[in-house]
């Protein structure tokens, strides 16, 4: 027997098998999501993200050392006065050379003498009319040994004689190498100090060093003494007395550690 359905009651149950479909599609999508959010890509890119933002502590550590000055820089001027320009010349000329000799004849090697000025200048009357030269001429000395540094230089200052002025004495390090290596040394463990004193504030291990920068490193400046006038009156054959003292290296690194 034949059987016929009519276009209405056909649609009507095309439909609802569409809709079962799609309730079932639904339904099997619904169950995948729920039991996968372990490997999905939303968690591993969560993952990615913190692993990518590892924190670091940067601190800067500084170490400080001591060390002994083992040389002297003396710098002398001698004057002379004379009714020309030649024999103002000849005068300062002669005494520099006297000077010279004393510092030679006292264990100071040629090459560390050294000429730093020359100022030739006319003093005049009141009328305005020059009435003699004066001639000044500077002498700088490095002196290697600090125990015979006041022999030195009470010897020329005496070869000198009242023309001769000492302008500057400074004492410096030139020995630096070990000590910058100490100082070096101390600073990078002060800077380890700090940051594991941070990293245990903030409740975190401490891991390795990342980088480290050198900070400009700083040396005390050459300790200056004053002697002026003072060394015009060495008289005799004492020997200007002279204090070594202690002088600061400085050392500070920028120090870049993991957490």
């Amino acid at each position: 027997m034949a059987i016929s359905t009519s276009p209405r009651y056909l649609a009507a149950a095309t439909g609802v098998a569409a809709a079962a479909l799609l309730i079932g599609a639904f339904t099997i999508g619904t169950q995948v999501s729920g039991g996968g959010s372990a490997g999905t890509p939303a968690a591993d890119a969560a993952t990615l993200t913190a692993s990518q933002s590892a924190g670091r502590i940067t601190v800067t550590g500084t170490g400080t050392v001591t060390g002994v000055p083992n040389q002297l820089v003396v710098s002398m001027s001698i004057q002379a006065t004379g009714y020309n320009v030649t024999s103002a010349l000849d005068q300062a000329n002669r005494i520099v050379r006297e000077v010279t000799a004393a510092f030679h004849q006292n264990g100071v090697a040629r090459s560390d003498i050294q000429t730093s000025d020359l100022n030739i200048s006319p003093n005049y009357n009141s009328n305005g009319v020059v009435t003699s030269y004066d001639v000044t001429e500077s002498l700088t000395a490095t002196l290697n040994q600090l125990k015979v540094a006041g022999a030195q230089i009470g010897a020329a200052v005496r070869a000198g004689g009242n023309a001769v002025s000492i302008d500057n004495v400074a004492l410096n390090l030139t020995s630096t190498g070990p000590l910058m290596a100490s100082a070096r040394a101390r600073a990078v463990t002060n800077a380890r100090t700090q940051a594991e004193q941070f990293a245990r504030a903030l409740g975190e291990p401490l891991g390795s060093v990342i980088s480290v920068t050198p900070v400009q490193q700083q040396e005390t400046a050459p300790t200056p003494i004053q002697f002026g006038a003072i060394a015009n009156s060495t008289a005799g054959k004492s020997s200007v007395p002279v204090s070594a003292g202690t002088q600061q290296l400085s050392v500070s690194v920028t120090v870049v550690f993991s957490t």
